[in-house]
Parts: C-alpha cells; structure tokens; sequence
C-alpha cells in the first residue's frame, strides 16, 4: 500500500507548535506520510504543499481561536488550483468564546471542509476519520 500524504500546518497568524508537533508525530506513526508546514502557514502554501506532493488530504489546525476567519475561502481556492476533491480536515480552538460546537461544525461544511474538530479531540478519532476518507485499512 502507498502511505497517504497528508499536509498540515497551524494556519493564519498562530504560532501554536507543540500540539502541531503531536500531530504529525502521530500521524506519522499510523502510517502517514506527513508534511508538516509549521506555524502561521497562509492557504496557499497549503495549496501548494498539497499539490507539490500530491497530497490525499490537508488537515489544518488552529489554536488561538481564529480559524474559522483563517480557514475561509480554502476550499474555493483548493478548487481554483486543481484539488476539488482533496479532503479538509480543520481541528483545534477553531472560534472565539463559547460557541456551540454544532454551530461550528455546520459553518465549516458550508464552507466545504469534510471534517471538523472541537478542542480535546483525540488524535486516534482523526486518524481513524483519515482512514475512512482515504480508504486505508
């Protein structure tokens, strides 16, 4: 079996690292072949990683509460670059204040991601999410 490619990254302006660190460690050992962005990574270099790779999927994640503004557009700009049918996985402290986590999750499938997490998820229901979209195991 060919590993999985999967793109991840701390979008926007954060600079949240060592959650993203777990995650690509983790990851890594359910036999995915990650490549990890860094902090404060912009969409495009998503975009650009996930075609340069020619990744299965981008997970995105985002701690200090700004993701929705920051994961905005991705998905329309994943489409314009040729990665319709790539899998968008968000995950962290996505919003601002407590909001309810339904809520959230409804406005990120509107805005066309296949998956979205609220804070404490476990890194095994991710992957376990990545298996199924992927078609692993």
């Amino acid at each position: 079996m060919d590993k999985k490619t999967i793109v991840t990254g701390v979008i926007g302006a954060d600079v949240h690292a060592v959650g993203n660190k777990i995650l690509t460690y983790a990851l890594e050992q359910a036999g995915f072949n990650v490549v990890n962005l860094g902090v404060m990574v912009a969409q495009e270099e998503y975009i650009e990683a996930a075609i340069e790779t020619k990744a299965d999927a981008i997970l995105v994640s985002s701690l200090y509460g700004h993701g929705e503004i920051d994961c905005n557009g991705l998905r329309e700009k994943c489409n314009e670059a040729g990665l319709k049918d790539i899998p968008l996985l968000a995950g962290g402290n996505l919003v601002v204040g407590k909001q309810n986590f339904e809520d959230v999750e409804k406005r990120f499938a509107a805005m066309g991601f296949t998956k979205v997490y609220p804070p404490g998820t476990s890194i095994d229901t991710t992957i376990s999410d990545l298996y199924k979209i992927l078609g692993v195991k």
